[in-house]
């Protein structure tokens, strides 16, 4: 297969930071067991997290091809490596803040290196969207392992217990491989880079982008799936051990199942994008997890569940709950995939750019509302408010399939 090397690499790389960025959730519970830390002061780490990755984007978007890929993606992963193998020794609130903001720096980092690679290692569009698919399935597959990896350091008869970061240690040297394996991999960038512009240049093809309505179609988009997706997968370990009245370990675990159903939907979606259009897909998924929703959380009120419940007696909501995530996980990699194949390969990483930009601040935002309504009203109401986003993702989404891009020259 062509470019095998780099494309085992790429999956490695969005694996590892699978695992770190949607540890989120499992740490916002953690250090309100740990630290007394409340709901809405937890939710901070999202920011910390999101935030760093809008900002790193925007300035390196424009020019990342120019400092060179395969050197960002190994920047990305030494700073992160370094890091982790800090985190066991620590037990301040604040530290954990500094971890979220070098894991959004070094993603902002990877994720633009990641998507503008797709394409040099891809020939048609067809093949875009599939790798795309699997690629993000790859991802959820990622944070699935990082839930039960983080479940298995947790000690349910000790809350306030902090040996669970001993987890670092094992994703310090998970990224410390990575980097290896990176390192010694080889990577043609030439299509990335528009040889007939300076930094000035660049910048003004990045600008360009928001002159076609298509793209501003796209980022609304990309900011409201974020928005419900980040909120749903920080918020499901609380969820269920406050509303559900489960153990944090199987709290944890059901993040795991939620990512799960992720990847499941995720690698479907790179079979359903070569036999459907993308907006079917994206209309079909967004309609059923709507109704997912309103059937679903009613069940969620009023149920009693004792200490000895595990997944062997837990009632049906249980497992019902994380499997919605399959419906909303095809959505942003068909939405990726159709932006980025209507666009010249140079302009690729000003795209990233902008996708993970309004990405970020979609997760922050969603995960500080739901965090908020979480904490004064109830779990189920923070979630029902994803409908609003929702009906606005596919209205606008029907709006940009009506568009089209012809690049200037």
């Amino acid at each position: 297969m062509k470019n095998i090397n780099i494309k085992a690499v790429l999956f490695l790389n969005y694996f590892v930071f699978a695992i770190l960025l949607n540890s989120v959730g499992t740490v916002i519970l953690q250090v309100q067991q740990n630290f007394g830390i409340s709901k809405s002061s937890a939710s901070i780490l999202e920011g910390f997290k999101d935030l760093p990755i809008a900002i790193c984007s925007f300035i390196l978007a424009s020019f990342l091809p120019k400092i060179g890929i395969k050197k960002s993606m190994l920047i990305a992963l030494l700073l992160v490596s370094c890091m982790c193998f800090v985190m066991p020794f620590t037990n301040d609130f604040w530290v954990f803040k500094l971890l979220f903001a070098t894991v959004g720096v070094s993603f902002a980092l990877i994720k633009i290196s990641v998507f503008t690679s797709i394409g040099l290692v891809t020939e048609t569009d067809k093949e875009h969207s599939s790798f795309m698919g699997f690629l993000e399935g790859f991802f959820m597959i990622g944070v699935l392992a990082g839930n039960v990896l983080f479940s298995l350091y947790i000690d349910d008869h000790n809350p306030k217990s902090t040996e669970w970061l001993n987890v670092y240690w094992v994703l310090g040297g998970l990224s410390s491989v990575s980097f290896l394996f990176l390192f010694f991999s080889k990577l043609n960038e030439r299509e990335a880079k528009s040889e007939k512009t300076d930094l000035l240049g660049d910048l003004k093809n990045s600008a360009s982008l928001f002159s076609y309505k298509k793209v501003l179609c796209f980022l609304l988009c990309a900011f409201l799936f974020v928005l419900v997706e980040q909120s749903f997968q920080t918020w499901t370990p609380t969820f269920y051990k406050e509303i559900l009245k489960v153990p944090t370990s199987m709290s944890i675990q059901a993040g795991a199942v939620l990512a799960g159903a992720f990847a499941l939907g995720r690698f479907l979606s790179g079979f359903f994008s070569k036999k459907f259009s993308w907006i079917y897909v994206v209309s079909f998924c967004v309609v059923g997890f709507a109704i997912s929703l309103l059937l679903v959380l009613p069940l969620t009120h009023n149920i009693n569940i004792d200490k000895n419940t595990n997944w062997t007696n837990a009632p049906l909501v249980v497992y019902l709950f994380p499997l919605m995530g399959g419906l909303l996980a095809p959505i942003y990699p068909s939405i990726n995939s159709v932006i980025l194949a209507s666009i010249p390969k140079y302009l690729h990483s000003a795209m990233s750019g902008l996708i993970v930009v309004f990405s970020a601040i979609g997760g922050t935002i969603g995960s500080i509302i739901t965090g908020f309504v979480f904490q004064e009203f109830s779990g189920q109401q923070a979630f029902y408010l994803s409908l609003i986003p929702l009906s606005l993702l596919i209205t606008s989404a029907v709006f940009m399939n009506k568009l089209k891009i012809n690049p200037k020259k």
